[in-house]
């Protein structure tokens, strides 16, 4: 398994850097990692570092909460292509979803998948605030738009990725929607659990450790592994 082809390697802290996001980018570029993931103010900045490389440039639509108006998100999505980004990750709006107004979760997922032209759409679902009932739910409207990926969490929610849920949705899915497990994930043990599971990608702002932990030969536990540091 070449572990460096999962990663979206993300920076979305709110007070990031543009050294922090130049840093993200070489290391990318470094460990070929499949993308970076930057806050729509650094989709320009990003597309330029990462000019002639194979690291996509991923940026968020709604992001954390989602509780924009579609008409907001839609204006996001579409900016972002014009600065370069080539693949979204968008975060539905939990509430319509916890008010079953399921027509408009999937009417404004088909609105992000249409404004952004055949790019790469990622729907962020939050599992931490999600009963199993509304996880399928949400794997069900993800298949029935043809995105491109389901993806359990921001990294903003009260936890991320789960082994458990990413189960649960390889279960229900196809083989047209693929899942990116996403939130806490910062040893290979976990990143290895969540492909295993069916994960395809794994956003984290640990790639460069991982990295550094598949690579080390030492014998300590991987969580405090320092050789390659």
């Amino acid at each position: 398994m070449e572990l460096n082809s999962y990663i979206d390697y993300t920076n979305l802290k709110p007070t990031a850097t543009m050294k922090e996001i130049e840093s993200l980018c070489e290391d990318a570029k470094k460990y070929h990692f499949a993308s970076v993931c930057v806050a729509p103010y650094y989709v320009r900045l990003a597309k330029e570092l990462l000019k002639g490389s194979t690291v996509e440039v991923g940026t968020v639509v709604g992001f954390p909460l989602g509780s924009n108006t579609l008409e907001t998100k839609s204006f996001e999505a579409i900016n972002a292509i014009e600065n370069g980004a080539t693949e979204i990750d968008m975060m539905i709006n939990l509430a319509a979803l916890k008010n079953q107004d399921y027509d408009y979760v999937k009417e404004e997922i088909e609105e992000i998948r249409d404004a952004i032209d055949g790019h790469v759409l990622k729907v962020i679902i939050e599992t931490c605030y999600l009963t199993e009932e509304e996880i399928l739910k949400m794997v069900d409207i993800c298949k029935e738009t043809f995105v491109n990926f389901i993806k359990t969490s921001t990294g903003f929610g009260t936890s991320g990725a789960r082994e458990e849920d990413i189960k649960l949705i390889k279960e229900h899915t196809n083989e047209l929607l693929e899942i990116k497990a996403s939130g806490g994930i910062h040893t290979i043990e976990m990143a290895e659990k969540m492909i295993e599971a069916g994960a395809t990608r794994i956003g984290t702002s640990h790639g460069v450790e991982l990295m550094q932990m598949e690579s080390c030969t030492c014998k300590h536990d991987e969580g405090n592994c320092h050789e390659n540091s």
